[in-house]
């Protein structure tokens, strides 16, 4: 049965099948390369979201003998083909621009095209919107950069719309090619960012500053009992957060006890951090550093 982040991925393909659709027809009734371009890229929509599905669906695995912390790296690898894949859309539509450019075409029926694309854009543009909203909510990598992504395409949208248009309002055809360049640079750009932010998860980032702020004030005012907390380390794993630190605790402690302050620890940071895996290491209080996380 479907998550909530898989029904999304699964809602984008459709809806990227239906803009692909009014993008074509948009260039079929123009013949327009800068709408072909936008088109283009539209294919690599349908592509990535099916993507994004599979890596949603592997991430939700649970931890096995081979993979003991899980699948939720999975997202990482969806968004890094996504931005391989905006490249290529890129390079393909740089091409078609060069040869645009070095022989133009007049453009056949061009608002009839301008409308179709319109209704194109106007869907994509809700549809990112929900998608990162939805996406920081559940922290799902995947279909954030999707989100991302979808809104890139709207971006571009727009300024083939203006080309276009201008085109049509002025004659000169040598613009088109020009536009549909300028929209390939700009999906590389794209691409690029994808890929950066996803090499950082697959690359154990810690979690945000704001995010380890709020991770040592837990720690600290649920560690009664202890002396204190050191050699904090995080790192994101798709929706996942990674926690691990060293507690000291007093040596007259009995395990019991140490073990229960350690699952006041745990407890106070699954509720404030989702999908948190906490890791404790006990030292006695010989092994004090004297910094890091002071126990109020």
């Amino acid at each position: 049965m479907m998550d909530r982040r898989e029904k999304l991925a699964a809602a984008t393909i459709g809806i990227g099948l239906v803009v692909l659709g009014l993008k074509y027809a948009a260039y079929l009734v123009t013949g327009s390369v800068a709408l072909y371009s936008d088109a283009l890229e539209s294919v690599i929509n349908v592509v990535t979201a099916a993507v994004a599905l599979y890596a949603l669906r592997v991430s939700r695995q649970p931890a096995d003998a081979d993979h003991p912390y899980g699948h939720s790296k999975a997202e990482y690898f969806s968004a890094v083909l996504e931005g391989v894949l905006i490249v290529v859309a890129a390079l393909l539509i740089l091409q078609e621009a060069v040869s645009g450019f070095l022989a133009p075409k007049p453009l056949d029926a061009p608002f009839a095209g301008l409308a179709l694309n319109a209704g194109a854009g106007i869907l994509n543009a809700v549809w990112s919107t929900v998608l990162i909203r939805e996406g920081r909510r559940l922290r799902s990598h995947a279909l954030v950069a999707d989100g991302r992504h979808l809104f890139t395409d709207v971006v571009t949208s727009a300024g083939v719309l203006a080309g276009v248009g201008l085109v049509a309002l002025t004659g000169v055809l040598q613009a088109d090619p020009v536009i549909a360049a300028l929209v390939a640079l700009n999906i590389l750009w794209s691409g690029w960012a994808v890929m950066r932010e996803s090499v950082g998860g697959l690359m154990d980032r810690s979690t945000p500053p704001e995010t380890l702020a709020r991770i040592r004030e837990i720690i600290s005012g649920h560690a009664d009992g202890a002396i204190e907390a050191h050699d904090l380390r995080t790192r994101h794993a798709g929706r996942m957060t990674f926690i691990d630190f060293h507690l000291v605790v007093p040596g007259h402690l009995t395990v019991s006890d140490a073990h229960d302050i350690c699952d006041r620890i745990e407890r106070g940071l699954k509720d404030e951090v989702e999908d948190a895996l906490v890791t404790i290491h006990v030292e006695p209080e010989n092994k004090a550093k004297h910094a890091g996380i002071v126990v109020l």
